[in-house]
């Protein structure tokens, strides 16, 4: 194709009307050159700008903008003039560097689009690709809008309403490292460095792959071409035909390679395409005439890693077609594990993206925890390819329904995979807790945006966070729940089977929930639908806690804030922070019928109680709410835990410790009563309560690890998790074996890190002793897989240099990710600033630590007592580089600003906070914009309770230590 635009001779003028179902070829446009001119400057901020030379050629000029104006390409989003077909694309990444050392790939696509609205205009996303172009007569001007992310093409005429359209490119674009849009991954394979050419489109990043309508409502057919080096592999979202040898012409002259084209895949988003070049093997089986292909690096397939999710993926896809009434819509599942991606997995429709830890397992290295997560991501990703895929939301303020739902049901798909672990009651503490502490703040936010709210790139990012995932996971858990999980899942049925291939908003999945209330007879509260009682639950941010006084029976509900005085900075809601709840709920041992609070407040007479008779309410957690007694009711129960705990529910018994911990923050209850929840932890052997109080007590740990009141902390804690040690080590046969539960097997951990910790000297020894065995014989590592996270961080922390050089040599030569992470997390456990501060440089070397790594590398540094202020200084001073350097993360900001910021308890850290805030707000804070100002809200909080608390903590400790 030549240099600059052209309508092919049968066209004639653009808006001659053709006959019915024609295409007209408009323009055909060559794209010469991608510079990536501010790329090169980004990644080396000393070199004084690019030393690659444009071609001599007249470029689209880019236009910057000024001042925002009405012009549609300013907007960010598409004008509803034009919806396409289908596109044809062929790319071919180099897996090598250019002359101008550079990776590169080149690509030529059309799309073929309707206009459904007069216009003459043609916007189309397109990012770092820079266009070249002569002038056409069809074309009145061309030019880049770098800011929206547009190439504009002004015509000379309008194009007619109902006629099609063609629309041809030629590019060339950076193969980068910055996981973003088609982009270079690196590993070495027996002393080799290998590249792979793979993906990451969701948001907004296809538009960096070539030129598209880059939202999700613009859903259309993709046939896709790769051409690549003979030998290698090439993926898509389609099934792959043979490959054929062919020659290219390319900037570096006469080429042989594949050429690898694919079928056509079904009317999808340009967020869930595909596509891979790697030197990777596979495994296979076929499930009910699906193909389904496990692809990691050659090593790990040969070493069996690819086994346990090739075993696992066949019954959750089944799972999942009888949950959703609908059939797998493809003919195969490609599941792909990636030495560097971003985020923990990727739902592309066809070819889901791994990181190597979410997808590869090694029994001889790998934790029960890491088998949990592969299962669990595993069975996120393939609920996505129903919901979320098959029907899309139409913009991205309803994202937390896709992340939500996939976030709940990964549950349920888990549970179907390894029936034995009760993983469903895990969503407790891994996403209700988790976000009950974000969305106590007066800075949280609502689970539904409004459209006009969500339009830039790093607006959509944003919303990838803990509310949207965790938030939606647990109200959605809570109305499949009151609603039953069979009237859940028809409606979920009829929405998939109505909106196949199409988009819709939340409100749709409310109408076929409600049409399945409606044909099952399933009783609500009289005159309330599915939308009256969710509207609630998703237009306003927050929860309540719900107070029942069991002498009067008397009811109420409040909007939970964990620092009160908050709350007149809450902004106004509809519904004035008034929750419908449903309230699951039992007598003295004895479950009662569900009940509901419509109101601020009620009478319950069922629920006054005299005698030695106790209420306990939310059973299960099955409703997003806290709840508050009566004085007398928490002494019952406090009773009830230390003479017989087991008449309380083992997740009753985790959620009234959190409860109390949380109501205490809140000023609801004493901090002492919260306390005293954790005292019958002597005689507790489940792993649930114990995690949930190891949980709250780290927030104790934050505020006062720095003070004196941290020893008489440490003394009671290593008196309660005596007895749980001395348990393990009994029915481990003296730690000789593993506990066949589950989650016996993670309370194993806390058992042994807590007692480390504390400095039990037993457990010290023991640590200490294991690693330096595996210090004098290397190539046998006498730790158990699921033990090695926090016996490493234990010797690690109590050993000096040679320990830690230890641990660093075997982080560097391990061959499997998960084992690489383990070390990368218990380096960060020294208590040596000197290494601190030599692994926090390591951060930003992508030599030494991945870029996908680096930001929870210096948050595990940061939880580190001693690492806290070296990584906020180390933070503060790097922010411009690494904000320019790792700047495509979803949820890695926010992430990294809590993570450094949050044992912040004084004026001084405040004012240390809010001046970092200012400092860098002209380079911003991308996804962690929201984070900076929830830090500074809760460091506030923490500077007040800790005025607060301090002394009756102190005292309490100090009393309930035994004496010697």
């Amino acid at each position: 194709m030549g240099g600059g635009f052209y309508i092919s001779k049968f066209v004639g003028v653009v808006g001659i009307v053709f006959g019915a179902g024609a295409v007209a070829t408009v323009i055909a446009l060559a794209v010469v050159y991608s510079q990536e001119v501010a790329k090169n400057e980004a990644v080396n901020p000393t070199n004084g700008g690019s030393t690659i030379k444009p071609p001599p050629q007249i470029t689209t000029p880019v236009i910057p903008t000024t001042a925002p104006s009405n012009e549609p390409w300013d907007k960010y989003r598409l004008p509803d003039t034009l919806k396409p077909d289908h596109y044809n694309l062929t790319l071919w990444p180099r897996l090598t560097v250019n002359a101008q050392g550079l990776y590169i790939f080149t690509g030529k696509s059309y799309v073929v689009f309707q206009c459904v609205k007069e216009t003459d205009l043609i916007l189309i996303h397109s990012n770092k690709l820079n266009y070249t172009n002569t002038p056409a007569p069809t074309i009145k001007k061309s030019w880049l809008q770098p800011t929206t992310q547009f190439l504009v093409l002004e015509l000379n005429g309008k194009l007619a309403v109902g006629e099609s359209y063609q629309l041809d490119t030629v590019f060339v674009g950076e193969l980068a490292d910055d996981l973003g849009g088609f982009y270079r991954s690196v590993y070495t394979e027996e002393g080799e460095e290998k590249v792979v050419a793979t993906t990451q489109m969701q948001p907004t990043d296809a538009r960096k792959a070539f030129p598209c309508f880059d939202e999700p409502a613009m859903k259309a057919i993709f046939h896709i071409t790769l051409l690549h080096p003979p030998t290698t592999v090439a993926l898509s979202n389609g099934m792959e035909h043979a490959p054929v040898e062919v020659t290219e012409e390319g900037p570096e002259g006469t080429v042989r390679v594949w050429r690898t084209s694919f079928d056509e895949t079904k009317k999808m988003s340009t967020y869930l395409l595909a596509f891979i070049v790697s030197d990777y093997d596979y495994i296979n089986s076929t499930n009910d005439n699906v193909l389904i292909r496990i692809y990691a690096r050659k090593k790990a397939i040969a070493d069996g890693q690819g086994e346990y999710a090739l075993n696992k993926t066949g019954p959750i896809l089944k799972f999942f077609e009888k949950y959703y009434n609908a059939t797998y819509p493809l003919p195969k599942s490609d599941q792909i594990a990636l030495p560097d991606f971003n985020a923990g997995a990727m739902e592309n429709w066809g070819l889901i993206t791994y990181r190597e830890t979410a997808l590869l397992y090694d029994p001889k290295m790998s934790s029960n925890s890491n088998k949990e997560r592969i299962a669990t991501i595993i069975a996120h990703e393939l609920a996505h390819m129903w919901f979320g895929n098959l029907v899309t939301l139409r913009w991205w303020n309803d994202l937390w329904l896709n992340e939500g739902f996939a976030s709940y049901v990964e549950y349920l798909g888990a549970n179907e995979a390894e029936p034995d672990w009760n993983i469903k009651d895990l969503i407790v503490l891994g996403d209700v807790h988790r976000v009950f502490a974000v969305d106590a703040l007066a800075s949280s936010h609502p689970l539904s945006s409004r459209e006009e709210d969500i339009q830039k790139p790093e607006q959509i990012s944003e919303l990838f966070d803990a509310i949207s995932y965790s938030k939606g996971a647990s109200v959605l858990r809570m109305l499949s729940d009151f609603l039953s999980e069979e009237v859940f899942s028809t409606g979920l049925g009829t929405y998939l089977n109505t909106f196949a291939y199409d988009n819709t908003v939340y409100t749709d999945l409310w109408d076929h929930l409600q049409m399945a209330v409606n044909s099952t007879g399933t009783s609500l509260p009289t005159g309330q639908t599915v939308h009256s009682i969710m509207n609630r639950w998703v237009l306003q941010m927050g929860f309540p806690v719900v107070t029942i006084n069991t002498t009067t029976g008397l009811i109420n509900q409040q909007h939970f804030l964990l620092d009160p005085s908050t709350a007149g900075s809450v902004p106004p809601s509809d519904f004035n922070y008034e929750w419908i709840v449903p309230i699951r709920w039992m007598n003295t041992g004895v479950v009662q019928q569900q009940t509901w609070l419509e109101d601020k407040t009620a009478n319950k007479p069922e629920m006054a109680v005299t005698g030695n008779d106790w209420i306990l309410a939310n059973l299960k957690v099955s409703g997003y709410y806290r709840v508050n007694y009566d004085n007398t009711n928490w002494e019952r129960l406090l009773g009830v835990l230390s003479s017989h705990h087991e008449s309380i529910p083992v997740i009753n018994r985790a959620q009234l410790v959190d409860d109390a911990f949380n109501l205490a923050r809140a000023k609801y209850i004493n901090t002492t009563l919260a306390l005293r929840t954790t005292k019958y932890l002597r005689s507790e052997r489940e792993y649930m309560p114990w995690e949930s109080a190891l949980d709250n007590l780290d927030f104790f740990y934050l505020m006062f690890d720095r003070s004196e009141i941290y020893g008489d902390m440490q003394t009671y804690l290593k008196y309660q998790i005596e007895p749980l040690f001395k348990h393990f080590g009994n029915i481990t046969g003296n730690w000789t074996e593993v506990p066949t539960g589950h989650m016996d097997q993670y309370n194993q951990v806390n058992a042994i890190r807590v007692a480390c910790s504390t400095g039990m000297e037993e457990c010290q020894t023991l640590t200490k002793g294991w690693y330096s065995q595996w210090m004098k014989d290397p190539a046998n590592n006498p730790i158990h897989p699921n033990l090695r996270t926090t016996v490493y961080c234990s010797a690690i922390a109590a050993g000096g240099a040679a320990e830690w050089e230890f641990g660093w040599d075997q982080f560097k030569a391990a061959t499997i990710a998960i084992e690489a992470d383990k070390l990368r997390s218990a380096l960060a456990c020294t208590k040596q600033p000197w290494l601190l501060n030599k692994y926090l440089e390591y951060t930003l070397d992508a030599n030494k630590i991945r870029k996908q790594d680096a930001t929870s590398t210096i948050v595990y540094i940061a939880s580190n007592v001693v690492g806290q202020s070296l990584a906020w200084d180390f933070m503060r001073d790097r922010w411009n580089y690494i904000f320019t350097q790792y700047g495509g993360g979803s949820f890695s900001f926010s992430n990294l600003i809590n993570g450094v910021t949050k044992r912040f308890s004084t004026e001084f850290e405040l004012k240390q906070l809010k001046q970092f805030q200012a400092d860098n707000s002209e380079v911003g804070f991308g996804s962690g914009t929201l984070a900076v100002s929830q830090s500074i809200e809760r460091t506030t909080a923490n500077i007040k309770w800790v005025a607060e608390n301090k002394d009756s903590v102190q005292t309490w400790f100090r009393t309930e230590v035994p004496k010697e």
